[in-house]
């Protein structure tokens, strides 16, 4: 039987996302907000975190716990993204990030939508 959509997309996200963190952690090492120290460390647990999230959404048995687990991961890193907002150094830099910060919302609800949907699937035998 196939995936919803909806968790593979955020599957794939949170790889991308993951992955990332861990082979080009420099612009990630850059928001750790400065009251946490070693920010390279915060930037590889992320990574780590995120793709443990993956692979739980990514799995059926696991998702409703994988999604409620990336929907606290997401309001984990907004401060993160808050310190992206201040650090911004040009006009347009600092226009997008402030704009960003919202976005985080839609990732939260998306997270708990896949919660829900894996919820009232099924189960499989």
């Amino acid at each position: 039987m196939r995936r919803p959509r909806s968790a593979e997309l955020l599957a794939g996200l949170l790889a991308g996302a993951g992955a990332l963190h861990l082979l080009v952690p420099a612009p990630f090492d850059a928001i750790v907000p400065s009251v946490l120290p070693h920010p390279r460390l915060w930037t590889y647990a992320s990574g780590v975190v995120e793709l443990a999230c993956a692979a739980a959404v990514a799995s059926p048995r696991t998702r409703p716990r994988g999604a409620a687990a990336t929907a606290l991961l997401f309001v984990a890193v907004f401060p993160a993204n808050v310190q992206m907002a201040l650090d911004a150094a040009g006009t347009l830099d600092r226009a997008v990030a402030y704009a960003r910060l919202p976005l985080q919302v839609p990732l939260v609800l998306w997270a708990l939508q896949v919660r829900r949907a894996a919820r009232a699937a099924p189960p499989r035998g």
